[in-house]
């Protein structure tokens, strides 16, 4: 049996995350650092700080999380002796948390991950205007219902599946009026409840296709290297490798579902037991309750990385 590393994705920033994690080890700050030298700006002191609506800008959101994700790792790797190759079949991230998993397996440089971020932040919230797009959770509802949910409620406009995120967890995504009118169906379509979320933009839809054609211009400009473990890409479900794979399907992933129901599925089917949230929160430890066979933590304090890296190192010996 083995382990997987998987990274959160947006509505897990809180103002704070981190903070610990850089006052208790050199290479948690210097992680921060070198994001802030980056992006030319100040993130460390927006996250720790805040105010709250600036963190959860978009833009703002996805590079704050992926540092804190990147401060556990630099931690684990320079003080705990942790070889992500030695000991990790597998990284997966939600979303945002893909370049995460991609720069924690060293596929993209530290720097080009905060840029790419940033500019896919700016992207995705410059696609529709505010107010124009939605998102809505779906729960108690499986797939092939939200999706025959999405088809009724789309009356000529744009509403889909999004995020599979786990049995009985589907968020769809698409037009204002069309997901109000899927919040009114749902009950027909088998959902327990539909709750409209509180997003700034209908990620993951066709509506996000001018922000695809941004990040493939600025994908085109950095570095991709074969990550030191597989990655489990969100448009696929399965392992990829390859760099000219990666960044398409980085691409396609701004406009396509986030297939994690599917992901830890498959990494259930290669073996993988035991899951390691990396970074802030707990969203997706709490998504892998939902499956049988996984065992999951959340590394994203000092406390946590202390007795993930305990639970490693006695796993590898």
């Amino acid at each position: 049996m083995s382990i997987a590393f998987i990274f959160p994705g947006q509505g897990s920033q809180t103002v704070g995350m981190g903070a610990e994690l850089a006052k208790a080890y050199a290479p948690a700050r210097a992680v921060f650092a070198e994001i802030d030298e980056a992006l030319g700006q100040s993130l460390s002191t927006l996250i720790w700080v805040g105010p709250e609506d600036q963190l959860t800008l978009t833009e703002n959101a996805q590079p704050a999380l992926m540092a804190v994700s990147l401060a556990v790792i630099r931690v684990l790797e320079a003080e705990k002796g942790l070889s992500l190759k030695e000991s990790v079949t597998f990284v997966a991230g939600h979303s945002l948390g893909e370049y995460s998993a991609l720069a924690a397996a060293g596929s993209l440089s530290l720097a080009d991950t905060a840029r790419l971020l940033k500019t896919r932040g700016q992207a995705m919230q410059a696609a529709v205007p505010v107010g124009e797009g939605a998102m809505a959770a779906l729960l108690g509802a499986d797939l092939s219902q939200a999706q025959e949910l999405a088809k009724a409620a789309s009356e000529g406009e744009v509403c889909a599946a999004a995020n599979d995120n786990a049995p009985g967890q589907v968020v769809i995504s698409g037009t204002r009026t069309a997901i109000e009118r899927a919040v009114a169906l749902a009950p027909k379509f088998g959902a327990r409840r539909a709750v409209l979320l509180p997003v700034s933009a209908p990620f993951h839809c066709a509506l996000m296709q001018p922000a695809a054609q941004v990040m493939q211009e600025a994908l085109s400009k950095v570095k991709i290297s074969a990550p030191s473990v597989p990655l489990v890409a969100n448009v696929l479900a399965s392992a990829v490798s390859d760099p000219e794979a990666i960044r398409a399907r980085l691409i396609e992933q701004v406009t396509g579902m986030v297939r994690w129901r599917e992901s830890m599925l498959y990494l259930r089917d290669q073996g993988v037991d035991s899951l390691y949230e990396i970074g802030a929160g707990r969203v997706l430890t709490g998504l892998a309750r939902r499956f049988e066979g996984f065992e999951a933590r959340s590394v994203g304090t000092p406390e946590e990385l202390e007795a993930a890296a305990t639970a490693l190192q006695a796993r590898n010996a």
